[in-house]
């Protein structure tokens, strides 16, 4: 994936975390009070999200192709493909960022 510089540096960890299949950096790119709203479930703190991603995104080889901003700022959401061994298919992932970290991380259609 290539850095697109109106990501902050927080999600774009997170997507770098998600390309070369690291969960200790994707947990990391969070803060400590930060959460993964997956469909209206809710992991909160790293514990949680690590739980998480172990089961529906790393732990799946979740991959993101052909991923663009579909709306710019903070809160930002990217649209991207997802495949992998969990879902496929097109997603919207909206971060908000405080400071250098990822507050939330909610994913719809």
């Amino acid at each position: 994936m290539s850095t697109d510089e109106s990501i902050p540096a927080a999600v774009q960890r997170a997507l770098t975390a998600i390309d070369e299949q690291d969960t200790d950096a994707f947990v990391a790119a969070f803060g400590q009070d930060g959460f993964v709203d997956d469909w209206g479930r809710q992991f909160r703190g790293p514990e949680q999200i690590r739980s998480w991603s172990d089961n529906e995104l790393i732990g799946k080889h979740a991959t993101f192709s052909g991923t663009q901003v579909s709306t710019p700022g903070n809160p930002i959401t990217l649209l991207t493909q997802v495949g992998g061994d969990g879902f496929n298919g097109p997603s919207h992932f909206t971060f908000s960022v405080q400071g250098d970290e990822i507050a939330s991380m909610t994913i719809t259609a």
